[in-house]
């Protein structure tokens, strides 16, 4: 399936569904509509842990999210015709859930918020393996999920080295 754009969906505004994968429309800004999702993650992501979420609920809102959006991704898919869209940014909201995780067990500092955006979004960008493999290789819903999630992974793990040794001031 080729890539196309939700720019061009007839009647968008009125679908529930378009406001469930763009993030509330974040992912209609431009430029970079992923940075701008993965930014309204990371605010959500900072209420979530302000108001003292336990990060097991973090987890199971972030599994909820996957197997919602996976299915929604899935039928926008087949009804447009093309994969991935750029405007769907609920990958990004999911993805900067998981790399904001090691926050709920450390001391932080506003560097550490700062920290788990920019890890986040260098792994989204640059795609190391095995996260380019699984964008290339899973299909569907899940696939456009699955290297937001991992790339998520990568990010907590490389803020809890960063607030483990203490190197974030």
């Amino acid at each position: 399936m080729a890539k196309g754009t939700l720019r061009h969906w007839p009647d968008r505004h009125k679908r529930p569904s378009f406001w469930w994968v763009t993030a509330l429309g974040s992912g209609m800004l431009r430029p970079a509509p992923g940075t701008w999702g993965s930014a309204l993650g990371l605010a959500a992501g900072y209420g979530l842990v302000a108001i003292g979420t336990h990060p097991g609920i973090i987890l199971l809102l972030v599994a909820l999210i996957t197997a919602i959006s996976s299915k929604v991704i899935d039928r926008i898919e087949q009804a447009l015709g093309f994969h991935d869209a750029s405007e769907i940014v609920i990958d990004e909201v999911a993805g900067q859930w998981l790399a904001i995780l090691p926050i709920c067990f450390l001391p932080h500092t506003p560097w550490a918020w700062a920290a788990a955006f920019g890890l986040f979004r260098i792994f989204d960008i640059i795609k190391p393996w095995p996260i380019g493999w699984l964008d290339r290789r899973v299909h569907g819903g899940f696939g456009v999920m699955v290297d937001d999630l991992v790339a998520g992974l990568f990010a907590a793990l490389g803020l809890w080295l960063l607030l483990t040794f203490e190197l974030l001031g």
